[in-house]
């Protein structure tokens, strides 16, 4: 765990990196990979928690929207689809305890960039991927909603059993299958 924690912090405190990021293990498995987790522990990828979209223009930006609980993608500018759907019972409405965040200040240049391009680049983001080809692997866990005992809101991960994304609103797992 300490290994993972450890990663993450350096690539969230880096300016930029120009290579590719391998999170729990030693090396990516593929060259189209910018960002790749490491298949052999139950974790996921939390989303940054927003309390605003306001500002928010770059497409394929994806958050946790604490105004609703829902994990959301920038579809279109001004268009937010929802990952994390609910039926709108208390069973399945998301939650997330935003406590420790409200008391912090944002750096607004505050940014982490992987790629080539990433000393040039320019693109509004926490984690931002510069190449134009090469992926994000999610991390990969079986049955994350049996595997992952206390998962924070605003989780991913690709569902391995499923074949699936998965995403979790702080209440309830969805599933998305192309």
């Amino acid at each position: 765990m300490k290994n993972i924690i450890t990663a993450i912090a350096v690539v969230f405190v880096s300016i930029s990196i120009h290579a590719q990021i391998a999170i729990g293990k030693q090396a990516v498995s593929n060259t189209s990979v910018s960002l790749e987790f490491d298949t052999t522990e139950n974790r996921g990828l939390i989303l940054p928690y927003v309390e605003t979209k306001t500002g928010i223009t770059e497409n394929g930006t994806i958050i946790y929207d604490v105004t609703d609980h829902k994990v959301k993608y920038l579809k279109d500018t001004g268009v937010w689809a929802n990952l994390s759907e609910d039926d709108g019972t208390a069973a399945t409405i998301g939650t997330a305890d935003i406590a420790i965040q409200t008391l912090k200040t944002d750096s607004n240049s505050a940014k982490a960039a992987i790629g080539t391009t990433a000393a040039t680049d320019t693109t509004p983001g926490v984690l931002v991927l510069t190449d134009a080809n090469k992926a994000m692997v999610l991390p990969k866990v079986a049955n994350p909603h049996l595997s992952i005992i206390n998962p924070a809101a605003g989780m991913m991960v690709y569902d391995t059993t499923k074949r699936q994304l998965a995403v979790y609103n702080g209440t309830v797992w969805s599933f998305w299958k192309p």
